[in-house]
C-alpha cells in the first residue's frame, strides 16, 4: 500500500498552481558557465534577475502553451536562462500579434515581406 503513496500525492498536487509561478531557473549556473571575470558574472545576475522581475508582471498574461515551450527551451542543455524565457515569451507574443493582424493590413504596411529562408544554409553542399 505504502508504494503507492507517491503516486497518489503527485495526483493531488494541483497543475494550476505550478503552472501559475514563474519557473524557478538556476541562474547562478548559467552565469558561472559564461565564465569571465567576478565583474562579468555580477553582471549576468544582475540582468538574470531583471529578467525575472519583468517577467512576474507579464507571466499572468501568458498562454499555458508559450510557458510549457518557452520553459523547455530557456532549460535546453542543463543550463537554464530567464533572459531566454523571456526573449522566448516576447517572440511568442509578437508572433500571436501578427497572426491576428487583419487581412488587408499588409498591403497598407511599409515594410518588406518577408524571404523565403535559404534551406541549404548550414548543411554540407559539397557531398
Amino acid at each position: 500500500m505504502l508504494l503507492h503513496l507517491p503516486i497518489v500525492i503527485m495526483a493531488t498536487l494541483s497543475p494550476i498552481t505550478v503552472a501559475d509561478t514563474i519557473p524557478r531557473l538556476d541562474i547562478e549556473k548559467e552565469c558561472r558557465f559564461e565564465g569571465g571575470s567576478s565583474e562579468a558574472f555580477d553582471r549576468c545576475m544582475r540582468d538574470e534577475a531583471e529578467a525575472q522581475k519583468q517577467l512576474e508582471g507579464t507571466w499572468a498574461n501568458v498562454t499555458d502553451s508559450d510557458r510549457r515551450a518557452c520553459t523547455s527551451e530557456a532549460t535546453t542543455g542543463g543550463y537554464a536562462s530567464y533572459i531566454e524565457l523571456l526573449t522566448c515569451l516576447e517572440m511568442a507574443r509578437d508572433v500571436a500579434k501578427t497572426e491576428n493582424r487583419p487581412a488587408d493590413s499588409p498591403a497598407k504596411s511599409k515594410s518588406r515581406p518577408l524571404q523565403p529562408v535559404d534551406q541549404t544554409v548550414g548543411t554540407d553542399r559539397h557531398r
